[in-house]
């Protein structure tokens, strides 16, 4: 685009197509010996276990006295285009037989505890995989009334939950439980 040999000076047409001369001259250097070898290292590991982000490869560099810190691993990672494989949530997943049922609390005045109780679930991310968490609230005075951790999204630790609210609680005139449009507000 630029020339030396045009009638008008590099500065001009730089300037004409908004380009610094200094990127005009750059020319750029690759990466580092250095570098080079710790991507080879990088890209063995990761073949091996391609779960590995940037802060498990850095420990396993620095395990094997290679002196290349987190943030040198995880932006040669992202040269490489290296993507760790890991476990998602299994969360969201409606059954391809539930019904869904229309949100009764739309204008609905909460005034009272015990008047309605929600539950949801979550997930914590953990070292390796999730725990799942079940929350039991009540509307009115937004006090957790029960909670159980689980690794597998099985219903019994919801069940158990629930059983623990209604034990020490008494029961709800409502019991909600949101779908996937709608939040425990």
């Amino acid at each position: 685009m630029v020339s030396r040999d045009h009638e008008l000076s590099v500065r001009r047409q730089c300037a004409l197509l908004t380009l610094t001369r200094s990127n005009l001259y750059y020319e750029p250097k690759g990466e580092s010996a250095e570098n080079l070898r710790f991507m080879e290292i990088i890209d063995k590991q990761f073949l091996e276990a391609p779960w590995y982000g940037s802060r498990q490869m850095a420990r396993f560099m620095q395990r094997n006295n290679h002196k290349c810190g987190r943030h040198r691993v995880r932006r040669l990672m992202r040269l490489m285009r290296l993507v760790p494989i890991y476990q998602e949530p299994n969360t969201s997943k409606k059954h391809p037989q539930h019904k869904i049922w229309p949100y009764l609390l739309r204008n609905v005045v909460i005034d009272r505890p015990n008047q309605v109780w929600c539950a949801d679930i979550t997930y914590i991310p953990m070292r390796r995989g999730f725990l799942y968490l079940v929350a039991i609230m009540d509307w009115h005075s937004r006090k957790v009334l029960a909670w159980r951790l689980s690794n597998s999204m099985d219903a019994d630790f919801c069940v158990e939950a629930l059983k623990e609210a209604l034990i020490k609680h008494g029961k709800p005139e409502i019991f909600n439980t949101p779908s996937r449009d709608h939040a425990c507000a």
